[in-house]
């Protein structure tokens, strides 16, 4: 018996990505700026992509002249103070708590959806800042609320006060300034 190979048909547009699949038609919703097929060459810290007006997507060098755009980042900030008083290893869960629920809650976001997708699993990028501790932290919070920056603050339970931040992951141009003034944690 002859096996038969299992093929889809993908067409790229701007806003979507049609697959042709055993005469069924579906459409993916992506972001228009990120075009996963077109970056097969991963886009790291230092090699950034630029989709154009007719969708191609160029990767440029950061040392480059060109504009570019940035990778999709997810920031993660931590309490300097639970740092220095908690044991590490209960430190590092907080902020997995607060990573892992930011990127749930916005599961089917685009910038989501890229940043967790088969294509980029294995090369996601992650910030991790600290601040000095709770009000720093709600004070941040409140800032992203206020422009709009999805975010999970984590809060402990039975303690009930904040542990961590993280962000739902973003091009990292968009939220970098929001960062730019906290430490990384060390």
């Amino acid at each position: 018996m002859a096996s038969t190979l299992l093929t889809s048909q993908f067409t790229l547009y701007p806003s979507r990505i049609r697959v042709i699949n055993f005469n069924s038609l579906s459409f993916l919703p992506i972001p228009t700026r990120y075009i996963p097929s077109q970056l097969s060459a991963r886009s790291s810290m230092s090699q950034q992509t630029e989709v154009t007006q007719n969708d191609d997507v160029v990767m440029k060098s950061s040392t480059s002249t060109s504009t570019t755009t940035d990778v999709l980042v997810q920031y993660v900030v931590l309490r300097r103070d639970l740092i220095d008083t908690w044991p590490l290893g209960s430190v590092v869960t907080q902020g997995c708590h607060a990573s892992v629920c930011a990127i749930w809650l916005h599961k089917d976001d685009p910038y989501t959806m890229e940043y967790c997708s088969l294509d980029n699993i294995d090369s996601m990028h992650k910030v991790t800042l600290e601040v000095k501790g709770q009000t720093q932290i709600t004070n941040l919070s409140e800032k992203l609320t206020a422009a709009g920056i999805d975010h999970k603050l984590w809060i402990e339970q039975p303690e009930n006060y904040p542990t961590c931040l993280a962000t739902k992951p973003y091009p990292k141009s968009l939220v970098s300034s929001f960062f730019k003034k906290l430490k990384l944690c060390k």
